[in-house]
């Protein structure tokens, strides 16, 4: 119970003592015009309240990631609570952060656009075919998960496949809409009742006085049953991304710079939903580990459903909270991939029209980018979950890293304080290289040469940065 107190305190400290620092080292500026004043157009670029686009920023990048997550995450032990608490303060809040405040510098755009401006043009389209399949797989796998839960809460009244349809139906709605017509209205209403889920679970589990595990020097090793496959690195640091850190985040923060009404803003928005998702996936990480009796426990009923954490979900919801507070809790499981999955293919939508230079105020030009762009997500459906949701982790993961390297080059051209995100860049680049070769998905190749080489990639990815910097300063 300690450790878990703790690492909720450490995020709240992380939010206002180092999300402070982070505001003086990017340089927020109360007297610049953000792009919501500076560039309204009624549909995306839309003056909002900071407390409503919290809410909503907080909705798209939650999702199912700080829920089924963390809870896959638990199975490793204890060590997952630093994960998610020095992740997020110094990774995944950062990251976020950043990314909000320069699509606010550079009128709303998205962040494939950033990125190439950073790194240059040649990569332009290599990002944003990237980033835009990964808005694509988002959406589908997002779609998959409500679509099992709402079958089973109507007690198999249609199939799946009718309940696919349905939610891609209001996905289209939603993402062809002004920002202000769907998102701005209901957005904000499923965003509190996620928060109102986890504070629910949070206040049965300490009534309940369930048995959360410390983290000591006796159990600081890896509880999952497949460790020898899934060593903590890197297979933790990508199976619980949401809550520590997504390169998914970085698509959602222009969404919500095309809104804010002052710079001001920028660390309650984007710092702050991230320390939010923080605290959520803690919560689920905590009850996935005490529910049950006990690390050991939780990996015996995940085995014994497949790892289906959504049934996980399922049985703590409806034990702690009852009949009534179990439905609102996998109400708040149904909306948040729901939401985060109609923003996904609305950013998907912003990414191909800002590579394309397509004006988006016109609604035929919404219609025409955005029918391709569905049927595709909904092909990309019918391909089984766990397969999906694997590369997504591995994709949202890699995109965070390459979105961490623009970062830092952005600080170092600005000759401001580029370690606090070199440092970050240079951890996830080994994470994600290595993940490739060590993975089961991947090459499943042995730790030892996955490691030597996913640190050879690493190496080579620092110095080559390095050396750019070099000629950068003779410039």
């Amino acid at each position: 119970m300690i450790t878990f107190f703790v690492s909720i305190a450490f995020l709240l400290l992380g939010y206002y003592i180092y999300g402070r620092f982070l505001e003086r080292v990017f340089g927020v500026n109360t007297n610049l015009a953000t792009p919501a004043i500076t560039m309204a157009d009624g549909v995306d670029y839309v003056p909002l309240g900071w407390g409503k686009i919290f809410l909503i920023q907080f909705l798209n990048i939650a999702g199912l990631g700080p829920i089924f997550g963390a809870v896959l995450g638990a199975m490793f032990g204890p060590v997952a609570f630093l994960w998610i608490v020095f992740g997020n303060i110094f990774g995944g809040a950062m990251h976020d952060f950043f990314s909000g405040m320069l699509s606010v510098r550079n009128n709303g755009l998205s962040i494939t656009e950033i990125v190439s401006n950073l790194l240059g043009k040649r990569i332009k389209i290599l990002i944003s075919i990237f980033t835009f399949f990964l808005m694509v797989l988002v959406g589908a796998v997002f779609v998959m998960g409500p679509a099992g839960i709402i079958q089973n809460m109507t007690n198999g009244m249609f199939n799946i496949t009718f309940w696919i349809g349905i939610i891609f139906v209001y996905y289209f709605v939603a993402t062809i809409f002004p920002v202000d017509k769907i998102i701005g209205k209901i957005y904000p209403i499923f965003g509190f009742a996620l928060l109102f889920m986890a504070v629910g679970i949070f206040v049965m589990m300490l009534w309940k006085g369930l048995p959360i595990p410390e983290l000591t020097s006796g159990n600081w090793n890896n509880f999952h049953h497949k460790g020898s496959a899934f060593p903590v690195f890197p297979m933790m640091f990508v199976t619980i991304a949401c809550g520590a850190i997504s390169g998914f985040h970085a698509t959602q923060s222009p969404l919500m710079a095309r809104c804010i009404k002052n710079e001001k803003f920028g660390r309650r928005v984007f710092y702050g939903a991230m320390i939010s998702e923080g605290v959520v996936a803690l919560i689920w990480a905590a009850v996935g580990m005490a529910f049950w009796g006990g690390v050991k426990e939780l990996n015996s009923v995940m085995i014994e459903n497949n790892s289906n954490a959504a049934w996980g979900v399922n049985e703590i919801a409806n034990s702690l909270l009852g009949k009534v507070g179990g439905i609102l809790a996998l109400l708040g499981v149904v909306a948040a991939p729901i939401t985060s999955a109609d923003t996904a293919f609305r950013s998907a939508r912003l990414i191909t029209a800002d590579f394309l230079k397509i004006a988006q105020k016109p609604f035929k030009n919404r219609l025409l980018i955005s029918i391709p762009i569905f049927i595709i997500g909904f092909i990309i459906s019918q391909t089984n979950f766990g397969i999906l949701w694997r590369y997504m982790a591995w994709s949202n993961q890699t995109l965070a890293t390459i979105v961490l390297w623009a970062i830092t080059w952005y600080l170092a051209k600005e000759k401001k304080m580029y370690v606090i995100a070199l440092i970050p860049a240079i951890f996830m680049t080994a994470v994600c290289s290595t993940y490739i070769f060590i993975s089961p998905e991947g090459l499943s190749w042995p730790q030892n040469i996955s490691y030597l080489i996913g640190g050879a990639m690493t190496l080579l990815f620092t110095l080559l940065f390095f050396y750019k910097l070099h000629f950068l300063g003779k410039s």
